[in-house]
């Protein structure tokens, strides 16, 4: 699923109740699958809204956060919060996110691609 030129590994919405992931990931390990299960519904549980990760063009990680528009209930200060402290917290399995997504989905060499990692 693209959205926007990026695309969609997972996310989680609050008002359907529902937990998305991209079947063209598959390849992650089950494990990491959990985690990335866990993290995105506990994080609308938390704030509310929808909650996706993605991949820009180049592999990097997107987290993002947002809300229907007659949301009262949902904090855009504490959603944006939020972010920040996931990625803080999380800053190993995005990295590890984006080296996969850079070898099997690009087809990056992997000696280039860990090389530019050390950078």
């Amino acid at each position: 699923m693209s959205k926007n030129g990026k695309t969609v590994l997972c996310g989680a919405n609050a008002y359907e109740m529902k937990y998305y992931f991209n079947e063209q990931f598959n390849g992650i390990p089950d494990s990491v699958k959990d985690e990335l299960h866990i993290l995105c519904v506990l994080f609308t549980e938390e704030v509310g809204g929808v909650f996706t990760i993605a991949f820009e063009e180049d592999g990097s990680v997107v987290l993002e956060t947002n809300a229907d528009d007659d949301d009262i209930y949902y904090d855009e200060v504490s959603s944006g919060l939020m972010v920040a402290e996931v990625r803080r917290r999380r800053q190993e399995l995005f990295e590890s996110l984006q080296l996969y997504y850079r070898i099997f989905i690009l087809k990056e060499d992997i000696g280039e691609a860990l090389a530019q990692d050390r950078e």
